[in-house]
């Protein structure tokens, strides 16, 4: 997300920051008509942070940077006659602690990013991999009789509502990467369930039950026990962390809460607009349904897993047509699953280093191109069973946009209100091409799929073609509001903000990602 600068102001030091010593200068603030292509973590202005002349970590293509520096970054905030028009709304959680003249260093940003890391991305990352647990059961139990024992002849809430959650606590750029590792946790529990599943699977015969229904049983009670554990140490927000089971004085200190709540707001206002404990209505519904900005990040969710996710639902099957046993096909599942969490991290990561979302979008696609071509080039029918493995195991290690494009769904929507149905409509966007690549290999079709893998081929060559188009279209649309934008006088741009009835990702002064 990118707000641009309606005018030039001078900004003034916070007495507190007098007396800390650190040294912020007045300089004046120029108007900023920026393009959103590169991480939000980087501001295009120079009066509070020069973090962009600064080079930090190698994944952030920067050296690194003083602890001591002010963090703050410029901001609609510091312009006085903006504040209100940007304010939180009153009952919003954080009000108590938005102070638009705050100022905090790197060394405290950083220490409190860590704090949040060790307290909700890795208790998200639990729930996600209990989660996974439970459906990726399904795949170890197909090796077991699972389909045949229950006569069938051959994927809800969870992820929109966390990901609005984790929007919560972290800027877009940490969003993003966060989503990555959390992402990458359901692969680190395919894996679990993989190793689980070997042991479970030997129940099997025990109390006159096949051992699918043990692998249901365990897991399905962890994940219970799991999420009634999130009910109450998981916190409402960054400021209402006091409880019984986390602590009377909660987890944060006041200064800490502070930074939390301003560092939030000033790289995006939009995130006090609703508090966490208002309702959508059904015209807020749809006025973020008729939001025909994001629907291309729908379109794209729609189809860039199917080839993976095709592939994926049949490989304990064929491994089981090559002649493999059921505990050596579980064994077998493990390293795909490995591959694909090193993979996902790197290009969420090269997502944020590059700037171009949809790029990293075409390069996923890429991936899959050679083995698909491999596959309908040569009958694996008659391969040898360890080459069809590798050539399998290789495709699965598909480096997966899915939380690079969560986290663009959140960019792109700035507002509470798009960012919470946006998550939800994208989610089951990702969920349709689950039921779309669930029917492209057919029992007619079987053993080679012939025509399945042309399906695949062609769905990943649109898929490029989607993402080109996403990226040319959002470029387009920041461009049309850079013209509207360098047409209007300061006094113009200013009197738009104060009256302008645009929302959201709608208002002229914001950005597209792409």
């Amino acid at each position: 997300m990118s707000l641009v600068i309606a005018r030039s102001f001078t900004v003034k030091k916070h007495p507190d920051e007098e007396a800390s010593g650190y040294a912020t200068p007045d300089i004046e603030k120029k108007t900023v008509i920026s393009v959103t292509q590169q991480s939000t973590a980087i501001s295009a202005d120079e009066v509070l942070s020069d973090l962009h002349k600064k080079k930090q970590s190698w994944f952030q293509r920067s050296q690194p940077r003083d602890p001591d520096a002010i963090a703050t970054q410029p901001s609609v905030y510091d312009d006085p006659d903006l504040v209100e028009e940007y304010k939180p709304r009153p009952d919003w959680e954080g009000i108590h602690r938005f102070d638009p003249a705050a100022r905090w260093t790197w060394a405290e940003e950083d220490k409190i990013v860590r704090k949040l890391d060790l307290r909700i991305i890795i208790w998200a990352c639990i729930m996600i991999t209990a989660l996974e647990l439970d459906k990726s059961n399904i795949q170890q139990a197909n090796a077991d009789n699972f389909l045949a024992d229950i006569r069938l002849s051959r994927d809800g809430g969870f992820t929109p509502t966390v990901i609005l959650y984790l929007s919560y606590f972290y800027k877009h750029h940490e969003l993003s990467i966060r989503l990555g590792y959390w992402y990458a946790a359901s692969s680190l529990a395919d894996m679990l369930a993989g190793l689980l599943a070997y042991g479970i699977l030997h129940l099997g015969g025990h109390g006159g039950q096949a051992g699918w229904r043990w692998l249901f049983l365990i897991e399905g009670l962890l994940t219970l026990a799991l999420g009634l554990l999130a009910i109450i140490l998981l916190p409402p927000s960054a400021t209402q962390t006091a409880h019984w089971a986390r602590g009377k004085k909660g987890w944060f200190t006041a200064r800490e809460e502070t930074i939390m709540v301003n560092r939030l707001l000033r790289e995006d206002p939009s995130k006090g607009s609703m508090h966490n404990r208002q309702p959508l209505t059904a015209k807020l519904v749809w006025m973020s349904i008729k939001d025909f900005d994001l629907w291309p990040l729908y379109i794209v969710g729609i189809l860039f897993s199917a080839p993976y996710t095709t592939v994926s639902q049949y490989f304990t099957l064929q491994l089981k047509d090559y002649g493999f046993s059921t505990f050596n096909i579980i064994l077998l599942s493990l390293p795909y699953s490995a591959i694909g969490i090193i993979t996902r991290i790197l290009l969420t990561y090269a997502g944020e280093i590059f700037g171009s979302l949809a790029w990293m979008g075409v390069l996923a696609q890429l991936w899959c191109l050679p083995f698909l071509i491999y596959m309908n080039v040569v009958d694996l029918s008659q391969t040898n069973k360890w080459i069809v493995w590798s050539i399998l195991t290789l495709f699965l290690g598909f480096p997966n946009a899915h939380a690079l494009q969560a986290g663009w769904v959140s960019r792109n929507s700035n507002s509470v209100r798009t960012r919470a149905i946006a998550a939800a409509i994208y989610n089951m966007s990702t969920q349709l091409s689950a039921i779309i690549a669930s029917n492209i290999y057919q029992d007619w079709d079987a053993p080679r799929y012939v025509i399945g893998n042309r399906v695949l081929l062609s769905i990943v060559g649109v898929n490029m073609a989607i993402y080109m188009a996403i990226k040319a279209y959002y470029m387009l649309r920041n461009r049309q509001r850079d013209r509207k934008w360098n047409a209007m006088t300061e006094d113009q741009r200013v009197d738009y903000v104060a009256t302008t009835r645009d929302e959201g990702n709608q208002r002229l002064d914001f950005r597209f990602a792409h």
